[in-house]
């Protein structure tokens, strides 16, 4: 008898144990379940903590005290509805949750798509009306053309090719043959690029802005960037195939800026090969600015004038392409003073090699200075299109 009192005992005591370490699985299990949706995890625990204690301790207990079993039983039926209630009450509240946040989620989504529509269509309609007041209109020819630049800058040259007048920097002695544009365009792809990005114009009431800088500014629609633009749409409605980099590469820094452009056509030239690549910039007369170089052409258009600087090898630096450029820009050149005399001033010809020998036919074009207005700008890329096409179609 007394040993069958001691083994009672020690099962009740086990069963209270137990109960309570089922108790607390059963709490974190709920609680990590919360916290990591982990709950097939969860279950699989219970439930093989609850085969231990049914195949074991539980038997046992029945077999001992009768009551046991009534009341575990109470208890596994209470346990199973409180579980249900909680697990119930906390899916009912994380579904509200994720109700609520689809909900708002929703509003906000429809708010901004209601915004960006607005905003799509506010810059449609910009987009539209920019077209229709800057419709691109193809150059004409036989128009009348005169300089009419105010308190202009002597043209100095020294060198002479028909028509085409030539400033010669270097210690070069340019010879007919040297001059002749005997050259055959082959690969008409064109690459245009802006070394000095920043460069810009003297404020107009059609195009007006805040400069960043003495003459230059970081909004690309008004600075040397946009005029690129302009050549590169008139020379797509010629048909030709046109690169345009629009990078800084003045800015923030404007030292190194001819390293920067030369690495951005060096990239630009392994995917698209071009025989003709151009540095679009505007020329810096540090003394006068108020300096315009302005041609009219036909009654109305004021265009500003256009001038081709070539580099060479003569500052030390390899550059086998120098002549081939030379020829080139006396081509262009020789056509423009056929069809709009003025449009262009004398050529340039430099020591330096300004990044020229990426290409057959490299140059750097300065269109106007800065006391010309973008307006007139854009004009001469229209006549510098057009005679670019008669040269190379």
């Amino acid at each position: 008898m007394f040993n069958v009192t001691v083994l009672k005992m020690r099962d009740i005591m086990k069963f209270f144990i137990a109960i309570i370490l089922l108790l607390g699985i059963i709490y974190l299990g709920k609680f990590f379940y919360k916290k990591t949706k982990e709950g097939n995890l969860i279950e699989k625990a219970k439930s093989g903590i609850e085969i231990l204690s049914q195949n074991n301790m539980i038997q046992c207990l029945d077999k001992t005290i009768p009551t046991i079993s009534t009341i575990n039983k109470e208890y596994n039926e209470v346990a199973s509805e409180d579980d249900e209630e909680i697990e119930g009450d906390f899916l009912q509240e994380v579904l509200k949750t994720q109700i609520s946040s689809i909900n708002g989620m929703e509003k906000i989504e429809e708010k901004a798509q209601k915004e960006a529509n607005a905003q799509n269509s506010a810059q449609e309609e910009t987009a539209t009306t920019n077209t229709q007041e800057e419709k691109i209109q193809l150059a004409q020819t036989g128009l009348p053309t005169q300089v009419i630049t105010n308190n202009p800058i002597s043209e100095n040259y020294n060198v002479e090719y028909g028509k085409v007048k030539i400033k010669n920097q270097t210690d070069y002695q340019l010879t007919r043959e040297m001059l002749t544009p005997n050259i055959t365009i082959e690969n008409k792809n064109i690459v245009l690029f802006h070394t000095h990005s920043c460069e810009s114009y003297t404020s107009s009431e059609k195009y007006p802005y805040t400069p960043t800088g003495n003459f230059r500014t970081t909004d690309l629609n008004f600075s040397v960037v946009r005029v690129g633009t302009e050549l590169e749409n008139h020379l797509k409605e010629y048909k030709y195939n046109v690169i345009h980099n629009k990078d800084y590469h003045d800015y923030p820094a404007y030292n190194g800026s001819y390293t920067r452009s030369l690495e951005t056509v060096g990239k630009i030239l392994q995917t698209n090969p071009s025989d003709i690549i151009m540095d679009v910039h505007r020329d810096a007369i540090g003394s006068r600015s108020d300096y315009a170089p302005t041609v009219k052409i036909g009654d109305t258009d004021e265009a500003a004038q256009i001038m081709f600087v070539i580099g060479t090898n003569g500052g030390g630096l390899e550059h086998p392409n120098w002549n081939q450029n030379l020829k080139f820009a006396i081509k262009i050149q020789e056509k423009a003073e056929e069809m709009y005399p003025g449009l262009f001033k004398p050529i340039t010809l430099t020591n330096s090699r300004y990044n020229q020998h990426t290409g057959k036919y490299a140059s750097i074009i300065e269109v106007g200075a800065t006391g010309n207005t973008l307006e007139q700008c854009l004009n001469s890329m229209k006549y510098l299109s057009k005679v670019m096409n008669e040269v190379l179609q």
